[in-house]
């Protein structure tokens, strides 16, 4: 989709505090405008040039915020209040939305599945009877569009990672009854640690030179790409933005009418804080402002306060409705000033780099009436890691026009707490691991580490620990009922 512009940042007009801020934005804004002097198509200068005027503006915060030395007072940080977060039980449960065609679907898909060992886009992993997350997600909305008779186009923010796969695979959607829209966040330079310039000498060199600078970029990249003026001029109004590995957050029509009826432009789901959440995001209030507190801005000595399940007890599970006109106005005024993340890499030839980033949930203190709804936990249903693809892929869960719920025979709200170990942590090693998915309906907790492998038919009850020392091997025999046990040592239990 071809990218139009609008009011590209000039890299000379910022002001700069303090002298030696003022040195590094100069020696940046210096090497910025040489990479851009060396693109010599004048479309794609224009678009290189505002995409580097946008990293420019970040990488001004950036200073200012270094040169300030505090990441957040601590003392002014309070809980919001009680009607900044609205439960989810206290909106009226809908058949049908009035709304629903003004709305559009977008997943955040700039990820690679390089954590659980596959290559390429990880909204392209198998997760559920064959079927990807990309897969999952279509066959949602394509069913969402033919029950209510509406148009709900589905839009897919890649990075320059997953964009040229994910076009290649979205082709087989062709025929259904959805429209899929592509575009692409930004591509900034890498920034050398020590030097704070650009790693990268030109504007064609290695990929590892450049990174995608988080989901925050949303924002600038749905306006820079004419897409957020395209779906405003097709009548849409809101955006439903969420996670493409979040199972849970599918279309809530109840959630869509209060957005619409509360007048709030930015609502973020929030659900409540188990142990397994501790490093989640959270809404706070700031000087009687709602705000995102994300951990990488938490002063050290706060940290375990921040994880505390008793001061925080909600976080953000980045699935958010936004207002499309909303969105238009905080960009267009320059009112965006989203918290830099600092992500500290080293390169593969031992360069210390730091990438610059910002998370799309901060924008909520932009935005107007813009609240928290505490929703319930099956509406978060991330899949990070082969721990949580066990969990999805079992009989806790059923699946329905793509969309999972957790099997009515389950006894208890909780979903088992899983720790699989090293030899399950890529995809093959998983998926060969087990002859099929065990039936953990009253399960609780499973531990497994070492090399261990799964007969089928496997029954999992209360609490399960399989530990396999360095060097010996435990096989469960298929049909085995493991209920409240620990398993160690070594056992192979051969077939005959």
């Amino acid at each position: 989709m071809a990218a139009n512009p609008h009011h590209p940042h000039t890299l000379s007009t910022l002001d700069f505090q303090g002298a030696s801020s003022a040195a590094a934005a100069n020696a940046m804004r210096t090497e910025l405008n040489r990479l851009i002097a060396q693109v010599k198509d004048e479309d794609e200068r224009k678009l290189f040039q505002n995409e580097m005027g946008n990293f420019f503006l970040l990488f001004n915060r950036f200073l200012a915020e270094k040169s300030k030395g505090t990441k957040i007072n601590w003392d002014k940080v309070k809980s919001p209040p009680e009607d900044q977060v609205v439960p989810y039980d206290s909106i009226p449960k809908v058949e049908s939305s009035p709304h629903l065609n003004k709305l559009a679907v977008l997943k955040l898909n700039g990820g690679l599945g390089t954590t659980m060992g596959c290559v390429g886009p990880k909204s392209a992993i198998e997760v559920r009877d064959g079927m990807t997350f990309l897969d999952l997600s279509v066959r949602q909305i394509e069913y969402l569009n033919k029950a209510k008779n509406v148009n709900v186009p589905f839009i897919l923010m890649n990075s320059f990672n997953t964009d040229d796969e994910t076009k290649r695979i979205v082709q087989k959607y062709a025929t259904h009854n959805i429209e899929i829209l592509t575009f692409n966040q930004s591509r900034y330079p890498r920034v050398n640690k020590d030097s704070l310039l650009p790693t990268p000498r030109h504007p064609n060199s290695d990929i590892a030179d450049w990174y995608p600078p988080g989901h925050g970029d949303l924002f600038d990249s749905l306006n820079n790409s004419g897409l957020l003026d395209q779906l405003i001029a097709d009548g849409k109004e809101y955006v439903f933005v969420s996670n493409v590995d979040n199972l849970g957050a599918t279309v809530d029509e109840g959630i869509l009418n209060h957005m619409v009826e509360s007048g709030a432009e930015f609502l973020m789901e929030v659900t409540d804080k188990t142990r397994a959440d501790i490093k989640g995001g959270t809404l706070i209030d700031y000087e009687g402002q709602i705000r995102l507190l994300e951990i990488a801005q938490v002063p050290s000595e706060h940290v375990e306060d921040f994880k505390s399940i008793k001061k925080f007890k909600i976080f953000n599970t980045n699935n958010l409705w936004v207002n499309l006109k909303a969105i238009k106005r905080v960009v267009e005024d320059r009112e965006l000033s989203l918290e830099v993340i600092v992500n500290n890499k080293t390169t593969a030839s031992g360069e210390k780099v730091i990438q610059l980033e910002t998370a799309v949930g901060a924008g909520i203190k932009h935005f107007h009436n813009a609240h928290g709804v505490n929703v319930p936990r099956s509406r978060f249903l991330p899949v990070k890691s082969t721990s949580d693809l066990f969990l999805v892929t079992s009989d806790l869960y059923s699946l329905i026009h793509g969309e999972l719920s957790i099997n009515p025979k389950r006894m208890f709200n909780t979903v088992p707490l899983v720790k699989l170990g090293d030899h399950f942590k890529k995809v093959n090693g998983f998926l060969s691991r087990f002859k099929n998915s065990p039936h953990i309906l009253e399960l609780d907790h499973l531990t497994v580490t070492g090399d261990v492998t799964f007969g089928a038919d496997v029954i999992l009850k209360g609490t399960v620990i399989i530990v396999a020392n360095a060097g010996s091997h435990i096989d469960i025999p298929s049909g085995s009922i493991l209920e409240n046990k620990v398993v160690s040592g070594n056992l192979h239990i051969l077939d005959h």
